[in-house]
């Protein structure tokens, strides 16, 4: 990191940035806000320890919950995210929505975001595009008829989708850049380790809220990292913090950060 951090401040010092010992009063309307003045097409590309040192902002964190919701499970994740200040985005399965979706509303009214996870978590790549549509139309609709008219960004299952039918997707779609496989571990303690070790700020987590020891491992995490300084917020926030506008068909690993389609 600190090779990053040198690297930078002889940009900025050497007045290699727009504006820079010209003369000329550079617009600032694009760049961030902090101590460094540093334009958000540059603080795209830098891993998150390295913005955080640069501009003095707060460690920003996005959870993300697939495949709910589920009464148990999904329930008592909102009970302890509530209780500790945290938000978080969850991508819906469309047909787990009927008789959960008092869940929904909580969601939105505990101010976390709501995402389109498909309506039976087809594997987009094995499917035609007009089937892939409708399983996007399909969970949309379900959605919008518990929580109303917005946006709910993509996930595409198993996060696999190609170009040709990402042209069909209307929302940006996220991907992660922390996968700790909590599906596959089933252990709490191991899925926290697998974290808490490896995360930046800026970092979109993936989860499932789905198992009893996702949920578990989960708020430990933000037990964890909140004691370090991490602010958990929801995907549509974590980009509105960087000063990027997400767009419509592309994969995001993480805001600043686009992953290549087949």
């Amino acid at each position: 990191m600190r090779k990053k951090l040198c690297i930078l401040l002889s940009i900025l010092t050497a007045g290699l940035l727009p504006g820079c010992h010209s003369g000329i009063e550079p617009d600032l309307s694009s760049y961030a806000s902090g101590p460094a003045q540093i334009p958000v097409e540059i603080l795209g590309e830098l891993d998150g320890e390295t913005r955080q040192a640069l501009t003095g902002e707060p460690k920003y964190i996005a959870l993300t919950f697939d495949d709910g919701p589920r009464a148990d499970t999904t329930g008592r994740l909102l009970d302890g995210l509530a209780a500790r200040g945290a938000a978080a985005t969850f991508f819906i399965i469309g047909a787990q929505v009927e008789g959960n979706e008092y869940l929904l509303c909580r969601m939105a009214a505990d101010g976390h975001q709501i995402g389109n996870h498909t309506y039976s978590h087809t594997r987009l790549t094995t499917v035609d595009t007009e089937h892939m549509v409708e399983e996007i139309n399909k969970s949309e609709v379900v959605l919008r008829e518990v929580v109303g008219n917005r946006t709910f960004w993509l996930r595409p299952p198993y996060g696999q989708i190609d170009t040709k039918r990402a042209k069909e997707v209307k929302t940006p779609m996220i991907y992660w850049t922390v996968d700790p496989q909590d599906w596959k571990l089933l252990d709490a303690a191991k899925v926290v380790d697998a974290v808490v070790n490896h995360v930046q700020s800026g970092d979109i987590v993936l989860l499932h809220d789905f198992y009893a020891t996702s949920v578990d491992a989960a708020l430990q995490i933000v037990d964890r990292l909140q004691a370090e300084g991490f602010v958990f917020v929801t995907v549509e926030e974590l980009f509105r913090i960087q000063g990027l506008t997400p767009q419509a068909g592309t994969l995001y690993a993480k805001p600043g950060k686009t992953r290549p389609l087949p």
